[in-house]
């Protein structure tokens, strides 16, 4: 959409225009004036090395901001069997029903992030957001709306599952939101180019699907060298029993084996 599209370039809340993304009536009207489908900065083919490592293809998912994207399609194609989908906009809901009525696989709900409280305690074993938490940072009373999204997601999520956030926030903006004891989760980072992006002749070979190491206050290294500035990251956050995380190497390196 035209609005996700201006999200893309943003790199912290000070970049965010004035549009309210949080409010129902802007996406209500965004997805009236373009119905066409529209995949937030990534496609499930870039994704998929990363959902298949984390995301078993019988758990239960729930899609958060789900819009009007064929990501979900694409997830049931490769075989994913149980994706529930939900959108703040009552508009591309019904878009959406409409459109998968014959796939069994998906099922969409009008609901705001901030308040699911639809749902039990512990009823999924995965949550993708894809530009959600962006999008409520780019709205009114940002840090309050996050932190009432991430709060339900910790507590959807059983334990040891997945929140999968694919973000255009660098560890220094999103960190600070995700790496809090009330949530307990184990985060590794990975980052990922742009759609496009070409790496330059002689560059770094090291692959993407390699989770990146961060400092113990959660930021990356001094020395790491982002080849795309325009890269999209990759929080994959596991539920623990622990009370708080510290990023290492180490921590890192064991989540991924």
């Amino acid at each position: 959409m035209g609005g996700k599209k201006a999200l893309m370039g943003m790199r912290d809340v000070s970049s965010c225009s004035t549009y309210n993304y949080g409010d129902a009536l802007y996406w209500d009207t965004r997805y009236i004036q373009e119905a066409g489908p529209f995949d937030w900065y990534q496609r499930y083919s870039a994704l998929r090395p990363f959902i298949h490592r984390y995301i078993p293809k019988s758990s239960p998912i729930l899609m958060l901001g789900c819009g009007n994207a064929v990501m979900s399609e694409d997830m049931v194609k490769d075989g994913y069997e149980d994706i529930v989908n939900i959108d703040i906009s009552s508009v591309v809901i019904d878009m959406m029903i409409k459109k998968y009525e014959h796939v069994p696989q998906l099922k969409y709900m009008q609901m705001d992030v901030r308040d699911m409280s639809f749902f039990f305690n512990d009823s999924f074993d995965s949550i993708i957001d894809k530009g959600t938490l962006d999008s409520l940072m780019c709205g009114t009373n940002a840090p309050i709306s996050a932190a009432q999204m991430l709060g339900e997601v910790s507590r959807l999520l059983k334990p040891g599952g997945i929140y999968m956030l694919i973000t255009y926030g660098d560890p220094s903006v999103r960190m600070p939101h995700l790496n809090q004891s009330k949530y307990g989760w184990k985060i590794t980072l990975y980052i990922i180019p742009r759609p496009g992006f070409e790496r330059p002749v002689g560059s770094s070979s090291k692959s993407i699907v390699e989770p990146v190491p961060l400092s113990e206050s959660g930021l990356l290294l001094p020395s790491f060298v982002m080849e795309d500035p325009e890269s999209h990251f990759i929080y994959v956050c596991r539920k623990t029993q622990e009370e708080s995380f510290t990023p290492t190497n180490s921590a890192i390196e064991n989540d991924v084996q």
